[in-house]
């Protein structure tokens, strides 16, 4: 009996030490409850940018704004997030840091490189392969408008606690996603270059109009895209002359999220022959956008952004932003349709091109050009003319739209 004794207080002696050895190994365990967010992606738009995080449960946060320097600061509580969490940084954010609160509660601090306002902020429950998503929108905004609404009196946060249980964390929707949208169908508008008084250029051997052969790939695609769930439409159905700024303000009209002109090439060069793809050069970007700066009017110049009451300030960064992100959006869909268009077909060399073509200069749409072979050349004259050969490459070109739409990045704005 005394040894048991000696025992039990010797133990008593020892239980600071021990509660404190436990304390520090579960300070580094994952909390049982905790969220698991495993993945991080900063979608960027005209002139905003939107911030997901996916997790594997719902997790309550708060989201503000400080300065000095100017920051996008996300609270998220009860969650783990992995060290390695970062994402590329954007014309808004420069980088990404994260630290711990308190616990499991962790800090987010997104570096902006230009005032900015958080739009929206809200959770959505999973979605066929989806996690659960937290999404914050921020938009460019003045300096002045900025520090209005720094500190958490202007967070945003949803108010329920954090779910203690596995089984509470499966019950717990939050309002914002209690019934959750359809995901919005991409707009698609596919151009068939030429049409009529244009026919564009004629078969050397023969006599192939350009316009009749863009039109019946034009056509052809746009079954197959509607298929796959695509909102597609053509410039034109039939064969009409069509000038080449109606044919943007077409796809404007829209909403377009895709833009493509469809062409066939002519060379002197009989032997030419190829695939390539065209997108906007970087010179021609940057003289639309100072020649779009100069309008008075610029309500329309840019889908969904009235102009008419910022500054100049504010007006000639978001069309520099725009253009700018179009323009990367555009050489990334160019990209996957080298990638589809070689396992099948003869491409050129250098294969993506850049030129100031008046098609490819909407400031607010992604915008690719196709010239899907020579006319000039017997054997892809011939090879055009067939459906069949037309099936392969629409085949390719909606692969390509699959791959620029599931693009992590461009995944984002969805």
């Amino acid at each position: 009996m005394k040894k048991a004794l000696q025992k039990f207080f010797a133990f008593l002696k020892n239980a600071p030490l021990l509660a404190l050895v436990f304390g520090c190994l579960t300070a580094y365990m994952p909390q049982a409850n905790a969220a698991q967010i495993t993945s991080m992606r900063i979608g960027q738009q005209v002139g905003s940018v939107r911030i997901v995080l996916e997790s594997d449960k719902a997790f309550d946060y708060q989201a503000f704004l400080l300065n000095n320097p100017n920051r996008l600061v996300v609270d998220a509580y009860n969650v783990d997030i992995q060290t390695t969490l970062q994402a590329d940084p954007t014309n808004l954010v420069s980088k990404t840091r994260i630290g711990v609160l308190q616990g499991s509660d962790k800090r987010i601090v997104f570096d902006l490189k230009k005032p900015a306002l958080i739009k929206k902020a809200f959770v959505l429950a999973p979605q066929s392969n989806m996690k659960w998503r937290f999404v914050i929108d921020v938009a460019l905004c003045s300096q002045a408008d900025f520090m209005a609404n720094i500190g958490t009196k202007h967070a945003f946060s949803n108010t329920k606690k954090a779910p203690t249980t596995t089984a509470q964390a499966n019950k717990w929707v939050p309002q914002e996603v209690a019934k959750p949208k359809k995901p919005r169908q991409k707009i698609i508008v596919l151009d068939p270059g030429h049409g009529g008084k244009d026919p564009g250029a004629i078969g050397a051997y023969g006599k192939t109009y350009e316009k009749n052969i863009t039109l019946a790939m034009g056509k052809e695609l746009k079954a197959i895209l509607e298929k796959k769930g695509y909102t597609v439409y053509l410039t034109r159905s039939t064969d009409i002359f069509i000038p080449l700024r109606q044919r943007v303000k077409i796809a404007q009209k829209h909403k377009a999220d895709l833009f493509m002109s469809i062409h066939a090439d002519s060379a002197v060069n009989r032997n030419a022959k190829g695939l390539s793809v065209y997108t906007l050069s970087e010179t021609a970007s940057d003289k639309e956008a100072a020649a779009l700066a100069e309008r008075e009017n610029k309500v329309d110049i840019i889908g969904g952004v009235d102009f008419s009451e910022n500054s100049r300030e504010i007006n000639d960064i978001l069309i520099s932003l725009s253009q700018t992100d179009s323009r990367n959006k555009s050489s990334k869909f160019a990209s996957y349709i080298v990638s589809e268009m070689s396992k099948s077909v003869k491409l050129i060399n250098d294969t993506h091109r850049f030129a100031g073509f008046a098609v490819l200069k909407a400031p607010d749409i992604p915008s690719a050009l196709l010239e899907m072979g020579y006319l000039s050349n017997r054997n892809e004259e011939s090879l055009l003319k067939q459906k069949s050969y037309r099936a392969k490459l629409a085949t390719s070109v909606s692969q390509a739209i699959d791959k620029y739409f599931n693009d992590p990045e461009i995944a984002a704005l969805y």
